[in-house]
């Protein structure tokens, strides 16, 4: 990787010695500008998707672009057959190679040999314990693989992420990585008209009433009125709100 890379504003450096004047910069660009300065970093940037309408949109915006950026997903191995499907949809149209990190088996099976297979329903520590194993810990394997970190993150998918900022450093395994939401600032009206614009393949279990999309089972559509992570292991919603709709891959202890 090159030392300096320039990015909107003049910025000219290796994310490690950005300043605090230099983030502020990249919070003030746009969405394409972010994207082709993480590009300048090759391997060590990517976008990490789930594959919502978000990370369609810039898998889209990258190709348009000619950025080559890396597209990185995880795995749980318990995603919906249409997640699966579009995967195979955005590979094919945009003739890249999707990147998956998946569970480390023997910490899968011990957590299945100890609690079983639907662990999450017991209570919400098991839950989180599953979505550790299951997400986060691979999502920290592909970190590890980055400086840069492209994400989703838009400020009308919850409360917990209305905050979240268009750049920031986050720390991971004592060092820092700058986090990216190149589309934090756009309302899903925006990126719907994005997708409708160009054609880009979208996950078709939104026209069924889904808002968030993850594993089968713990996601599911909403109702009328409800937010919009509220099928996101609905049997809590009686109990808490969606700060807890977390699966802790974006909280870190800053809400972010």
């Amino acid at each position: 990787m090159a030392d300096k890379h320039t990015a909107p504003g003049g910025i000219a450096e290796a994310p490690a010695r950005l300043t605090a004047v230099d983030l502020e910069r990249l919070n003030r660009a746009s969405p394409e500008e972010l994207l082709a300065w993480a590009a300048d970093f090759g391997e060590r940037a990517a976008i990490m998707t789930s594959f919502q309408k978000t990370g369609c949109v810039m898998i889209d915006m990258a190709h348009r672009a000619g950025l080559g950026l890396r597209v990185v997903t995880v795995d749980t191995l318990r995603l919906h057959p249409e997640t699966y499907e579009l995967m195979a949809q955005l590979e094919a149209r945009y003739h890249i190679a999707i990147e998956r990190f998946e569970p480390d088996p023997q910490r899968l099976q011990r957590m299945l040999d100890q609690h079983g297979e639907f662990l999450f329903f017991d209570s919400r520590p098991k839950q989180e314990h599953c979505c550790w194993i299951r997400k986060v810990e691979p999502n920290d394997r592909a970190l590890r693989t980055l400086d840069v970190w492209i994400t989703g993150l838009r400020h009308d998918q919850s409360r917990h992420r209305s905050g979240v900022p268009k750049a920031t450093w986050v720390e991971k395994d004592g060092r820092k990585l700058l986090k990216l939401a190149p589309l934090v600032a756009w309302p899903e009206e925006e990126v719907d008209a994005y997708l409708d614009r160009y054609g880009v393949p979208s996950n078709p279990l939104y026209d069924q009433g889904y808002a968030s999309i993850g594993c089968t089972i713990c996601t599911t559509p909403i109702k009328p009125g409800e937010d919009k992570r509220a099928g996101r292991w609905r049997w809590f919603n009686q109990y808490e709100g969606d700060h807890k709709k977390e699966c802790g891959i974006h909280v870190d202890g800053s809400g972010i």
